[in-house]
């Protein structure tokens, strides 16, 4: 049987083959009562699903939370939970604190660090150049995209030097790779270009001849040229890895202890006329719930 850290460690590896974006929560700090303990984790997705173990119900349900915000600002976060009380817990600038009334004594911290898709170059052509490309590219992160179209491809590569070119570039562009490059001379990408019927902000995201100016003449050289101007344009040029919309998440607060509460299938939830109620556990419910029948 998997324990739970080793369990979390393989749903990571599903998600980076993947290319998901998730949070990777790990427990740095536990101050008993407390079920977490040191060096747990678990995994948090867009939608606000967790798999592994950082605490009981409530705790959980902070994290949930403040791993959507992390995701969101693509930042990592420590998240301090506190319970209702005057604990001593030591003191971290920068962190995020959570008071959390429903704690049942103890204090937490939890590294929240967003894991984002590497940038995946898609590489065309047999060429020298090309094949140069593909054992280049990953020695700096970047993941070769297949020709599967799983993935969107951040950056595509056409070093094909010659047969249809302009429609290559056409479909990079409508595919939504940031960076294209076409491995040709200025006269003949000019001619290229020309045929693509691309507009002025479609041609911004087109490199021809396709590499930085270092005066490369081999094919590896041509190679680091062009693998270098993809990590300068990830760097400095706004070139952004492209994400799956993250579904949207409904959030609420719950009426008893005022915690923010992520929505979803599992959240306790009551009914009372027209309106629905969602609490962080079971406790707050039945206490809403008597405090409604009383």
């Amino acid at each position: 049987m998997l324990k739970v850290t080793d369990r979390a460690t393989t749903v990571e590896q599903r998600l980076r083959a993947a290319g998901t974006a998730y949070v990777r929560a790990t427990v740095v700090r536990a101050q008993p009562p407390t079920s977490a303990l040191p060096g747990d984790s678990a995994v948090v997705l867009a939608d606000g699903t967790i798999d592994g173990f950082v605490g009981g119900q409530c705790a959980t349900g902070s994290v949930r939370v403040a791993a959507l915000t992390a995701l969101r600002d693509r930042e990592p976060m420590l998240l301090r939970i506190l319970p209702d009380s005057a604990v001593p817990f030591p003191d971290v600038p920068g962190a995020h604190l959570v008071v959390n009334p429903c704690l049942s004594g103890g204090a937490i911290e939890v590294f929240l660090e967003p894991q984002l898709p590497a940038p995946a170059v898609r590489v065309l052509g047999g060429s020298p150049i090309a094949r140069s490309v593909r054992q280049i590219a990953p020695l700096v992160g970047l993941e070769l995209a297949d020709d599967t179209g799983d993935r969107t491809a951040t950056a595509v590569v056409i070093a094909t030097h010659g047969g249809d070119e302009a429609t290559a570039i056409r479909t990079a562009v409508d595919d939504g790779a940031g960076y294209v490059g076409l491995v040709a001379s200025e006269r003949r990408g000019a001619a290229v270009l020309a045929e693509t019927g691309l507009t002025g902000a479609e041609l911004a995201r087109v490199h021809s001849p396709a590499g930085l100016s270092i005066g490369a003449r081999s094919a590896p050289e041509i190679a680091l040229a062009i693998v270098g101007e993809i990590v300068r344009q990830l760097r400095t040029g706004g070139l952004d890895t492209p994400m799956a919309e993250p579904p949207p998440v409904h959030q609420a607060v719950d009426p008893v202890c005022g915690m923010a509460v992520v929505v979803g299938p599992d959240t306790p939830r009551l009914t009372a006329g027209d309106e629905e109620f969602f609490f962080c556990g079971p406790g707050c419910r039945d206490r809403y719930a008597e405090k409604l029948g009383s």
